[in-house]
């Protein structure tokens, strides 16, 4: 059976094509079948769409319109879609002109770095977007409203009257060393208390319209490596000023 094996393998006759000779190496590469074959398998297809454009121009009614007409152009014998400008603010548009991806990626980064320091060093106790609290008192008659001490129901001094929270009694500031109230220092606190809350909303602001740009970036960015496919992305949502756009890309098998 071997035999019979060697005796077939033998009698079979190996084609290869020949390289191209030295005597014309100058002349380059020389063409095989399968460029060829890729090469005549292009042109009939162009060939083919040539044909039907051909025909659907000398079928088409002069008269026709359809509002895709003007919803496209035709840039240097490329037709492509009229891209609509998107809202944005002035601050969105001047980043997205003078930065790229990597930069707004970077400073978002860093913002939310400082607003997670600022939250850890307030704690968010007296944040001014908090829900206000009430406390209600019940008293017997008018004249005990009129005469009703805050500061000694609660039991507490009265420049403390103002924090939510850590508001010590009296037994336990007696207990404790520390020195005498200065209203000039308590309002001093509370002037840089409030400084740096407001510091803290502008950082979460800045934080939000980095993310927002940086979303828009990345979409351009998809929106122009997807420019030479076949295939173009479907609009789900237009762009806004508080919102990036939504597109839908049809799912291509990688081979």
């Amino acid at each position: 059976m071997s035999s019979w094996k060697k005796a077939a393998k033998a009698g079979q006759r190996i084609h290869k094509e020949r390289h191209q000779p030295e005597s014309r190496a100058h002349l380059g590469f020389l063409e095989k079948k399968k460029d060829y074959k890729q090469r005549a398998d292009d042109f009939n297809k162009k060939k083919r769409t040539l044909k039907n454009l051909r025909k659907k121009a000398l079928n088409k009614n002069p008269d026709e319109f359809y509002f895709h007409m003007i919803n496209s152009v035709t840039d240097d014998g490329v037709h492509h879609e009229v891209e609509k400008e998107e809202e944005h603010t002035p601050e969105q548009i001047q980043l997205m002109q003078t930065q790229d991806l990597r930069y707004v990626t970077m400073k978002r980064t860093v913002e939310s770095k400082k607003v997670e320091a600022l939250k850890s060093q307030l704690h968010l106790l007296d944040a001014a977007n908090q829900t206000p609290s009430t406390h209600t008192f019940f008293v017997d008659s008018r004249k005990d409203a009129k005469n009703f001490d805050v500061a000694k129901r609660l039991d507490t001094h009265p420049e403390l009257l103002g924090n939510r929270v850590n508001r010590l009694r009296l037994k336990d500031l007696e207990t404790m060393e520390v020195a005498s109230l200065d209203r000039e220092a308590a309002r001093c606190l509370r002037k840089e208390k409030k400084k740096r809350y407001a510091e803290l909303a502008k950082r979460i602001e800045r934080e939000k319209d980095l993310a927002l740009v940086q979303q828009k970036l990345e979409i351009k960015r998809h929106l122009a490596s997807s420019a030479d496919s076949t295939s173009k992305p479907t609009v789900i949502k237009k762009g806004t000023k508080n919102s990036a756009p939504i597109y839908r890309w049809k799912f291509e098998r990688k081979r």
